[in-house]
């Protein structure tokens, strides 16, 4: 099962989005800056369009993975792969699949399950993972909870759109 290239894509603005509003010096900005180290001057230094051009490559990246988690119907194309057949329309093997996948249909595919799912990825994968590097960078915890807030909120997001309309 794939996802709708085009929900993807809609998905993969998502970090965008929420990035300027989350990040913009009105609501979260000015603590990151401060937090991180990072100063006006950084900022117009940087490549901007490199930076904006790669983030959404990974955000398209990063839907297709987020689809796969908060999507459970593609787990049961795994129960088939390597059976005689797998692959071959008509075959016993993909009857058999197609007949389950019309019996569990769109059972949890709704923007509260796919942003239940992302919330949980947040928590449990994202935070560790950005906790961890922060220690050793020596980053303080207040940085730690404003980059994973971030990110919580974002594929929270995704997971929701990918759920519902992927």
């Amino acid at each position: 099962m794939m996802p709708n290239i085009g929900i993807v894509a809609l998905a993969a603005l998502v970090p965008m989005i929420i990035g300027f509003l989350y990040y913009n010096p009105k609501t979260i900005g000015s603590a990151w800056m401060k937090e991180a180290g990072m100063t006006e001057e950084k900022i117009k230094n940087a490549n901007m369009p490199l930076i904006y051009i790669l983030s959404l490559v990974f955000s398209f990246v990063l839907g297709f993975a987020i689809f796969m988690l908060v999507v459970h119907q593609t787990d049961v194309y795994s129960l088939y792969a390597g059976e005689d057949g797998f692959g071959i329309d008509g075959s016993a093997t993909m009857n058999h699949l197609n007949e389950l996948i019309s019996t569990i249909g769109d059972r949890y595919r709704t923007f509260k399950h796919g942003a239940f799912h992302g919330t949980v990825i947040g928590l449990l994968v994202v935070f560790p993972i950005i906790a961890t590097n922060a220690m050793f960078e020596r980053k303080s915890f207040k940085l730690i909870f404003i980059n994973t807030g971030y990110w919580v909120i974002t594929i929270a997001l995704m997971g929701g759109i990918l759920c519902q309309w992927g």
